[in-house]
């Protein structure tokens, strides 16, 4: 067993010796090499193959930097810029040994690469390579290095302020179970190595900015030492030493300055790039080339400038027509691409793949409390763009709600449903429909009152609030509908009339939890100690959230809350059930239910019940523990309540029931399914002030 143990370890060995060990020694050795050359003589063939890999480095980096994500994808890149700064200054120095000891033997003496970059690049004129070294030499120090170095300087400054809103982003995290410990690890490892990695490189980008300064100082030296020792050691003529050292000295510098302005180029795309899911090359073409209206612009002003006197025609034409036929297949592609999306988007789900995913909260859709669904058609009138007159007419239904009922109802969501007829309209509460109807913008609603004196045409239909016969006309009839005696609204007027009487139809329905919480925190500011007398000490929350609900359900407002929360203060010790302590509430309102049927301090005419009708439901009041109404009597009682309200609507007389105050509740729950439009008050809510007559009998 040891003997086989200690076969496979050795087994191993080579392998890891091949693999991480090697990788491990890559950085030593590259040191060791880069010492190596600055004091070791090299060959002018050794010499050409490191001038060369120097520039395939300095290009690998460019791509790397481009093709990268985010900066952290290339975190070596400090590290990278620190060996390439030190492999191109000891390349110089081993050049510059080269071209002293041999430059007297000719352009060829430092090897093939330098003669290239001396009369090719430069045409063999000094002249012109000091030139062009200089520019390049300010262009890498002055713009790239510079530019690059203040937004590392900036990055790492905010990034390092940034650091601890990071981590209790993370902390807030990781306490709500959104991330588990190794997820939270890692992105604490990831905030931190971001600080490192921007304050390293506004470290590294003073080496490349150094790097400018050493190569200027050293192509200065190298021709001064040029000169000394071609005249002095060789015996050169001044102009020949002059020329061959310059040349040298200047395809020497072209060779360290080109890889290092490709570097500062990678490091200014690294710390300048916002970290996205695409690329550097597909970010620009996909930002700058993919506006069509852009490059149209573009290329009209290039077609422009082409047609005037004295300009380069075929230039500006052949890159203005190019810009604008590009900007057409963007154009065009646009489209396709809005089209396969319109028709991917309307396929049935079953032709798309599902992915096996578990469930969570997001897939939970919450219902609106309140909303309006409309057609193709009615957009118009609820879009926000084009300014649409419907938006601003629920606003006002909400504030006016506010101010009348006594409390501020839910927002109304508005949306599109194409499933619905191009002109329909449909209004749901709690997700469930509540009423529909059609609207027809640039028409108007002739609605008939019951008085009108003549026929009207039109498309005949009913007015969706009230159900009065309705039609509906084009703008010219409008004014001859009014003189006919019709009541004409706009579009936009219907659905808001519509909309308004179910609000206050549905009031209790709307008033949930939340609202109910609001009130109180609003008289919690003007009367603290009678809220806190009451919620929660004298009834629950729950309590009193169904006395509101009853007084909305009998279109009695909740504006009065100081009234409503000291009746309940007062009777809540001997009474518990809802229905009871609103009973109790209605009493301190009934000066304000009064007014509100009858206004002013006139005469009430109002409907009574007959005295013997009166007694036999005082009877089945208090009988048994459970009272109620039997089928024969029920029935009795709701068609002779029909009669004398449609006798009291024929007088023009609000229907208002007035009964004893313990019936008042049982009629009223009985009565409200079948004839939402009549009010039952008690004799108790009167004020001794006004006057009642009874102007139809119930029963008699």
């Amino acid at each position: 067993m040891n003997a086989r143990a200690a076969g496979g370890l050795f087994a191993r060995r080579p392998e890891a010796l091949n693999g991480t060990n090697l990788r491990a020694l890559a950085g030593p050795i590259l040191i060791v090499m880069i010492l190596g050359m600055m004091i070791l003589p090299l060959p002018p063939f050794l010499l050409d193959l490191l001038f060369t890999f120097n520039i395939a480095l300095s290009v690998m980096v460019l791509l790397v930097s481009m093709y990268t994500m985010k900066p952290l994808d290339f975190a070596a890149f400090p590290s990278v810029l620190l060996f390439s700064t030190l492999l191109r200054l000891s390349l110089n120095v081993a050049s510059t040994r080269v071209v002293l000891l041999e430059g007297h033997s000719g352009p060829g003496a430092a090897g093939q690469v330098i003669e290239s970059f001396g009369h090719f690049l430069v045409g063999g004129n000094f002249a012109v390579g000091i030139v062009v070294f200089i520019i390049l030499m300010v262009i890498n120090f002055m713009v790239i290095t510079k530019g690059a170095g203040r937004i590392a300087e900036v990055s790492a400054r905010f990034t390092l302020d940034a650091m601890p809103g990071k981590q209790m982003a993370i902390d807030a995290d990781l306490n709500a179970g959104l991330i588990n410990e190794e997820g939270a690890r890692k992105r604490r490892s990831e905030v931190s190595q971001e600080a490192e990695f921007y304050g390293s490189m506004d470290g590294a980008s003073k080496f490349v900015r150094g790097d400018a300064i050493a190569g200027l100082l050293i192509m200065v030296i190298n021709i001064i030492g040029g000169l000394i020792v071609g005249v002095v050691q060789h015996g050169m003529d001044f102009a020949d030493a002059g020329k061959t050292y310059t040349l040298l000295t200047i395809g020497d510098g072209l060779v360290a300055q080109i890889p290092s302005l490709v570097i500062s180029t990678a490091a200014g795309v690294i710390v300048s790039r916002v970290a996205t899911n695409e690329d550097i090359g597909t970010q620009l073409t996909g930002q700058l080339f993919a506006n069509p209206r852009v490059l149209m612009i573009t290329g009209s002003i290039l077609c422009l400038m082409g047609m005037i006197p004295g300009m380069p025609h075929f230039a500006f034409l052949l890159l203005g027509g190019g810009a604008i036929q590009w900007s057409r297949v963007a154009k065009k592609r646009a489209a396709e691409k809005k089209t396969s999306t319109a028709l991917a988007e309307a396929a049935p789900a079953a032709a798309t793949p599902v992915e096996n995913a578990e469930a969570s909260w997001d897939d939970v859709t919450l219902i609106d409390a309140l909303s309006l669904e409309v057609g193709y058609r009615l957009i118009p009138l609820v879009d926000k763009n084009s300014d649409g007159e419907l938006l601003k007419r629920i606003k006002s239904i909400r504030k006016k709600f506010a101010q009348e009922i006594g409390f501020l109802p839910p927002v109304v969501h508005i949306r599109d449903n194409l499933e619905l007829r191009p002109n329909a309209y449909r209004i749901a509460l709690k997700g469930v429909e509540v009423g529909s109807g059609e609207a027809f913008p640039g028409q108007w609603l002739a609605i008939n009152p019951g008085q009108v004196t003549a026929a009207l045409p039109g498309a005949p239909t009913t007015d969706p609030a009230f159900g009065l016969p309705a039609i509906w006309i084009d703008t010219s009839m409008r004014e001859q509908a009014q003189v006919y005696g019709y009541t004409v609204v706009d579009s936009s007027t219907v659905v808001a009339t519509h909309l308004n009487h179910l609000v206050v139809t549905h009031a209790s329905e709307l008033l949930g939890r939340p609202e109910v919480q609001a009130l109180v925190e609003r008289m919690a500011k003007d009367t603290p100690s009678l809220v806190e007398e009451i919620v929660p000490k004298a009834v629950p929350f729950t309590t009193l959230q169904k006395i509101l609900q009853n007084l909305l359900d009998e279109a009695v407002p909740i504006r009065d809350m100081r009234s409503i929360l000291e009746s309940i203060a007062e009777h809540a010790p001997r009474m518990t059930d809802a229905h009871d302590l609103t009973a109790a509430v209605r009493l301190s309102l009934g000066r304000a239910i009064t007014q509100q049927w009858f206004p002013g301090s006139g005469e009430m005419q109002v409907m009574g019940l007959d005295a013997g009708l009166e007694r036999v439901l005082s009877q089945a009041l208090t009988t048994g523990p459970n009272p109620g109404l039997e089928p024969g009597l029920a029935q009795t009682l709701l068609g002779e309540t029909q009669k004398a309200m449609l006798r009291q609507q024929n007088l023009g007389l609000s229907p208002v029931l007035l009964v004893q105050h313990a019936l008042r509740p049982m009629l009223a729950r009985f009565l409200r399914r079948s004839l939402p439009q009549l009010k039952v008050l008690s004799y108790a809510e009167v004020p001794d002030t006004r006057t009642i007559k009874v102007a139809n009998l119930i029963g008699g």
